[in-house]
């Protein structure tokens, strides 16, 4: 049993850099109405500050044409998509965090895509059409939403460019060439804006040294360092619909923060903000993993402890709204999503919700809870009880001795995830795994989706409330605390033991 007791006052902040951004399929994804609507749930339960995705100058979205005019081959210029898809975003508070990628079609060097969708991957035909692209669409977002608003988004240039799959040949000079260009043009509308890179994936962090060299060498603006972190290994089985992969431990996650944030220490820029723009365990949008309670406790010390390395970190992915691998084929597919199909939360949505919970102000924190208190004295706490082996059993018991800033009565309201409660995934087996399960299926789903919740109310003792915890298999809960302010005595003729079977005390 492990015991804890909780000092009277912190030594640190709570760094919220989680909240910051949160990833989403391409772009286009954001005319749908399902799309949307879990967008707004996360938005209300959550509240990220930034979203980013692929494909903003991807075909579907359909900014770059060109035409033809007297003979002449032309660019067109067409915002009728983006505009009502960043409107949907600032309608909903929240900003694009701007990836600027990837090829049109009519300006690509080769038709090598990446995707269902088959986003073009290629550098562009002509670097001054491209250039002219990019000061069109920045100028655009300027005249429309005005420049100050313009100065809060972040511009990066790209995705994971050090991977074949992502940039042809991952040819790195080609991408400083491009990136370069990109930069310049961005700050060509206007010397304010923010614009970064070289968003790489782990295992090639020399791109990081040889990019922020080549920028002091040339003098290209870079106002951020971005990077994405996943801890999954190759996986050890694939099939038509699902990869199967081992995770590293959630240290590893960390690892690679302070990894990256070395390097930006010891480059040209050591002042550099890092922005992790992707983060999960695995990278695959068909890993079961995505849909479990292990995911939601294995997510926790992250959230936890992710601020003190980077300025943000964003989850990839808020929807399973997603279409990388084709349209998912079942409800529960494995997707990077909070939130599945039908507007069913999964346990991960939940590990997030309770982190927004917490206050600002860190009494207590190690690898398997934080402790926080509030600006009106209430406390917070997340704890979590991460099991990465296989089987039953796995409880744990935690023993919390949290000072309270009153001696009155409290009102402790505890929320769980686990195996059991508030996991929708658990229940989908049970019916069978239904692909497209009907609507009495989908309401069942998300009555289960939801946290187990138990309240009690316990006086402090000595200005202290002590408190057992058992914690069951891969488990993540919330507890707060918080003063009584009892008003019973202000009802005239309140006796509960005059309705049959109460009492007074209960």
């Amino acid at each position: 049993m492990k015991v804890v007791k909780v000092p009277n006052s912190g030594q640190m902040r709570f760094k919220k850099n989680w909240k910051f951004c949160v990833g989403t399929g391409r772009l286009g994804l954001a005319l749908q109405k399902e799309y949307l609507d879990h967008l707004k749930l996360v938005q209300e339960k959550i509240g990220f500050q930034y979203i980013r995705g692929h494909g903003l100058l991807s075909d579907d979205v359909g900014i770059y044409r060109e035409v033809e005019i007297n003979g002449e081959i032309r660019p067109f210029y067409n915002f009728t998509y983006i505009d009502r898809i960043f409107d949907s975003y600032l309608a909903l508070n929240i900003r694009p965090f701007i990836e600027l990628g990837f090829m049109p079609n009519a300006l690509a060097s080769g038709d090598q895509t990446v995707f269902y969708w088959k986003g073009n991957v290629t550098p562009p035909n002509d670097y001054n059409k491209w250039r002219d692209l990019i000061v069109a669409v920045v100028s655009h977002f300027v005249e429309r939403y005005g420049v100050e608003e313009v100065r809060t988004w972040p511009f990066e240039v790209w995705n994971e460019p050090n991977l074949v799959n992502f940039w042809k040949d991952a040819d790195k000079e080609e991408y400083f060439k491009l990136y370069e260009i990109t930069a310049r043009a961005v700050k060509s509308v206007d010397p304010y804006l923010q614009v970064g890179g070289p968003a790489i994936c782990g295992g090639s962090d020399e791109w990081i040294m040889d990019f922020l060299h080549f920028c002091a060498e040339r003098e290209v603006p870079v106002d951020f360092v971005s990077r994405h972190a996943y801890t999954s290994k190759a996986p050890h089985k694939k099939t038509f619909e699902y990869y199967y992969q081992e995770l590293e431990p959630p240290e590893d996650m960390l690892e690679q923060f302070k990894t990256v944030r070395a390097l930006i220490r010891q480059s040209p820029f050591p002042h550099l903000p890092l922005h992790i723009t992707e983060y999960n365990t695995s990278y695959s949008p068909i890993n079961p993993i995505h849909d479990t309670a292990l995911n939601a406790a294995y997510i926790a010390r992250v959230l936890s402890e992710g601020g003190e390395y980077v300025d943000s970190f964003s989850y990839w992915t808020f929807s399973d709204v997603f279409e990388e691998m084709d349209v998912p084929k079942a409800l529960f597919h494995g997707g990077f999503g909070l939130v599945a199909l039908h507007s069913i939360p999964k346990p991960t949505f939940h590990t997030f919700m309770f982190f927004n919970a917490l206050g600002d102000e860190v009494l207590y924190r190690d690898a398997e809870m934080i402790v926080t208190r509030r600006k009106d004295g209430s406390i917070a706490a997340v704890i979590w009880n991460l099991v990465m082996e296989k089987g039953g059993g796995f409880t744990k018991e935690v023993q919390l001795v949290v000072p309270v800033p009153f001696s009155s009565i409290a009102f402790i309201k505890r929320q769980t995830v686990n195996e059991q409660y508030g996991n929708p995934w658990r229940v989908w087996k049970q019916m069978g795994r239904p692909r497209f399960p009907n609507r009495q299926a989908v309401e069942t789903l998300r009555q289960v989706a939801q946290p187990h919740v138990m309240t009690e109310q316990r006086k402090a003792t000595d200005g202290m409330i002590h408190l057992s915890i058992i914690l069951t298999k891969n488990e993540v809960t919330l507890i707060e605390i918080e003063q009584v302010r009892d008003e019973t005595s202000t009802y005239i003729g309140l006796d509960d033991s005059e309705m049959t079977s109460y009492s007074s005390s209960e």
